[in-house]
């Protein structure tokens, strides 16, 4: 098939596809349909090297070198579901570590409320949402410290 491309002619020769079992038929809606599915599904590996997060990796499946296949291949079940089986102890975090990260999320949320109570300021003010981002407390990540006293949770409610 001879096609053209801005300008450049070539010659197109589309793939041959060789069709399966054709006798399988099927209904779809009260249609009958004869079913054509191909007997080997044509999927372009990729040979691209791939990096996510500093952590490099390729698409298409490795090779079983002939050396390591018979090393996996012999290992019993029995010792992997043994291995798998056991728990594994979570960390003990001691009282500094868990009072900074209560901290640390206690400084989150009212950053996020403050936030939030910016935005619907702006917006029922009518400042655009480009100038509003240009305040301190937004920019820096600080929370005024007259925020916290003013804002905070209540002792009441831990009670």
């Amino acid at each position: 098939m001879k096609l053209t491309y801005r300008g450049t002619t070539y010659n197109y020769t589309p793939p041959a596809v060789e069709l399966g079992d054709s006798t399988s038929v099927g209904t779809y809606r009260g249609v009958d349909i004869r079913f054509r599915n191909p007997k080997k599904v044509f999927v372009q590996q990729t040979t691209l090297d791939l990096k996510y997060r500093n952590a490099a990796y390729t698409s298409t499946q490795p090779v079983m070198d002939a050396a390591i296949a018979p090393e996996i291949e012999a290992t019993p079940v029995a010792q992997v579901m043994a291995a798998v089986a056991e728990p594994v102890k979570a960390a003990v975090l001691d009282v500094q570590d868990r009072a900074r990260a209560l901290m640390m999320g206690h400084h989150r949320t009212i950053k996020q409320r403050q936030q939030a109570m910016l935005t619907r300021l702006d917006a029922e003010v009518g400042v655009p949402v480009a100038e509003a981002a240009k305040y301190w407390n937004h920019v820096q990540g600080k929370v005024h410290p007259s925020f916290r006293a003013s804002y905070d949770r209540s002792g009441a409610a831990l009670s």
